[in-house]
């Protein structure tokens, strides 16, 4: 995956955009592969990494690990650290990230109408 470069005149597009539209700005948010299906998933309660992993089977652990970190960046999850042995680490959406729950639901919904159609 390219990033694209904070000079280029795409970048300045899509920020400027998003900038304007706050549909865009949290399209860029929750956009991605697996942002959505890693909310979904949260949404019923905090989960430790190795439980996401499971749920998610087609995920590297690569990438897990960025998306949690996005997640957390953009301040739609929480991660705790647990002072134990061995380390017990568990991700919960934050109150902005339950927000989204409508949304989830909404976009389930429309998911299965809209593949219905085909």
């Amino acid at each position: 995956m390219s990033k694209i470069k904070e000079t280029s005149t795409n970048f300045a597009n899509k920020q400027a955009l998003a900038d304007e539209c706050p549909e865009v700005y949290a399209a860029s948010i929750i956009g991605g592969q697996w942002t959505l299906v890693i909310c979904s998933w949260l949404i019923n309660g905090k989960l430790r990494f190795g439980e996401l992993k499971r749920l998610l089977p087609n995920i590297t652990e690569r990438m897990l690990t960025l998306q949690l970190r996005k997640l957390e960046e953009n301040k739609i999850v929480s991660r705790t650290v647990y002072a134990e042995v061995p380390p017990r680490v568990e991700y919960e959406l934050t109150p902005i990230g339950y927000e989204m729950k409508s949304v989830i639901k909404a976009l389930e919904k429309w998911g299965e109408k809209h593949k219905k159609l085909e």
